[in-house]
């Protein structure tokens, strides 16, 4: 039997919060994802003014972090012409993102979750994900 640790709603709200906030700092309004561990949407957010077409890469960004666990800016720079994992960007019927911007939420060692940030650059987009988790591990007091 295996024990599966899972985000609840409230705690996706609270990535949610922290990526709201830092978004406004850059005053970039983004599309903000945040899944489950096996990528399955729990809660989003389109700001006032985010881009519509960051609607899905936002949680496709999620997905790929929690799923394959791994932010989604190593496989950016893992998935070139003649690496082993080129290709890998075309799978899950296109749902796996190489696009900085997507990182996995840990508790205790444990993957939980994924978010998903779109609407800004990949580097922007990323620091507004890692401005997310530093609020979720705030608010918490989970350990990554």
């Amino acid at each position: 039997m295996l024990n599966v640790k899972r985000l609840s709603v409230e705690e996706a709200d609270w990535l949610i919060a922290g990526a709201v906030f830092a978004s406004r700092e850059q005053d970039i309004p983004m599309c903000i994802a945040v899944t489950d561990e096996s990528g399955h949407l729990i809660a989003f957010r389109r700001m006032d003014g985010a881009k519509i077409t960051s609607i899905s890469i936002a949680v496709d960004k999620a997905f790929t972090a929690a799923a394959a666990r791994k932010p989604t800016h190593i496989y950016n720079q893992l998935c070139v012409s003649g690496q082993p994992t080129f290709g890998i960007h075309i799978t899950n019927n296109g749902h796996f993102s190489i696009i900085g911007g997507g990182l996995p939420v840990t508790v205790d060692d444990q993957i939980v979750a994924g978010i998903g940030i779109s609407s800004g650059t990949a580097e922007e987009d990323r620091k507004v994900a890692e401005a997310a988790l530093a609020y979720f591990y705030l608010q918490s007091e989970y350990t990554p």
